[in-house]
């Protein structure tokens, strides 16, 4: 069988998006090619945001590979899936320009993994992956009814085969891309010490997150903690940094203290940076941190009050000015290190301020506080409303514009009400 992996090129107007707009490389779809070709499958990536594809040019690509299967994504690469755009527009114009030339069409991403139902119907889809789709995707040759985690529309409506599925990462191989394919990623995503004079590069050194705030849409995917194994972690990197990589992305839902990969990475000549929490690393973690070449740190702290903190379920055992202790300490070994902050009630204002403050003083960046989209698929939307159906995003993203008059730093317009966003699609 052939399988066409199609990441789309993107674009956000009007959108509450609020991730990196440059493109990323699709791992998700590096794993899942992987995995086909080893089942005796023929498979292609079409990345059209890294390629910068018209419509046009992508389905001229789908008409030479002429695909048994044709997988499209709802989030702009694996990074972004647990901060998706809520809008389904730049997939469903993709959907509807290939439509005749995709073969079965499937859906994998956290639209999929969440709400299937609504995700085939605006899409126009055959089947929907839910959850991690690495595994999945080659069981789909076999049949929609003999694959697990998937949802697929029959004369009957949609049927849904098991829940949502998380990859062995012990099984998932190292990735190797074409030298092309890394010699054009010249973004070197969240750093900010220096202007990018290398190709840049992503890697997973574990998936899913031990915690379970009240804010993170990890639900239906990248939910239990997993760790790779460290050999195919280092054989990845090697082979990244021999094609001339010189910064590595971790894009690990956390990034969590693991002495032996610091110290295997400590000798290798490349920078990195990373996503966690302060409060799980100690001042000489923290030291090994920096002396392995980590450049930059993004650290959820999401209130300044013990309350805060609580209601968003974190489970921290430092107290505020003990965070601000760790966060300052890292800035000492490293050279950009930042504090999210999450727009909370309970935070006195000239409070988070002062806090802000403190930490700007010591070079440490701290984010005017966000506010929080209610992710279908976080604890925080199914405490508001249950269950995710069919009108999820529609009501999350109703809810967001409906409540807040302000919106992140890298939103300089309005975003648009989500309906207006997807007014082409089907109802």
């Amino acid at each position: 069988m052939k399988f066409a992996l199609v990441n789309p090129n993107w674009s956000f107007e009007g959108s509450i998006y609020f991730g990196c707009r440059e493109p990323h490389l699709p791992l998700e779809y590096g794993y899942a090619k992987a995995l086909l070709e080893r089942a005796g499958h023929q498979a292609a990536l079409v990345d059209a945001q890294m390629e910068r594809l018209e419509l046009a040019a992508i389905r001229e690509r789908l008409l030479a590979f002429e695909p048994d299967f044709t997988v499209l994504t709802t989030a702009p690469s694996y990074l972004f899936w647990r901060c998706a755009p809520p809008e389904l527009r730049i997939p469903r114009e993709l959907a509807d320009a290939v439509r005749d030339v995709a073969g079965r069409m499937v859906v994998v991403g956290p639209h999929a993994s969440t709400t299937p139902r609504a995700t085939l119907r605006k899409l126009g889809a055959d089947a929907a992956v839910l959850g991690e789709c690495e595994e999945v995707l080659p069981e789909l040759a076999g049949g929609w009814e003999k694959a697990t985690s998937v949802a697929y529309s029959d004369e009957g409506g949609v049927r849904i085969n098991g829940g949502t599925r998380a990859s062995d990462m012990t099984a998932l191989p190292g990735l190797s891309w074409p030298r092309a394919t890394i010699a054009a990623h010249a973004h070197h995503h969240h750093r900010f010490d220096e202007t990018p004079a290398v190709p840049g590069a992503e890697m997973e050194v574990s998936r899913g997150c031990p915690y379970h705030c009240t804010f993170c849409a990890k639900d239906n995917f990248r939910s239990d903690y997993r760790r790779r194994p460290l050999g195919i972690v280092l054989e990845e990197l090697d082979g990244l940094i021999e094609q001339g990589v010189g910064y590595i992305y971790f894009i690990d839902e956390i990034f969590l203290p693991w002495q032996e990969l610091l110290q295997a990475v400590a000798a290798r000549p490349v920078k990195f940076g990373v996503q966690t929490r302060i409060d799980l690393w100690n001042e000489r973690m923290l030291d090994l941190l920096g002396e392995a070449g980590c450049v930059s740190v993004e650290a959820g702290v999401e209130s300044i009050s013990d309350l805060g903190r609580n209601l968003l379920d974190k489970k921290c055992r430092l107290s505020t000015d003990e965070l601000a202790g760790r966060l300052i300490h890292a800035k000492r070994r490293i050279p950009f290190v930042q504090a999210n902050l999450i727009e909370m009630r309970t935070d006195d204002p000239g409070e988070v301020e002062s806090f802000r403050g403190q930490l700007i003083r010591h070079g440490v960046w701290a984010n005017k506080p966000v506010p929080l989209f209610p992710y279908p698929g976080s604890p925080d939307y199914a405490i508001r409303w249950g269950l995710p159906d069919d009108r999820a995003w529609e009501r999350a993203h109703d809810y967001y514009l409906n409540r807040y008059a302000e919106f992140s730093d890298v939103q300089d317009d309005r975003p648009v009400p989500l309906v207006q966003l997807e007014v082409n699609a089907p109802v």
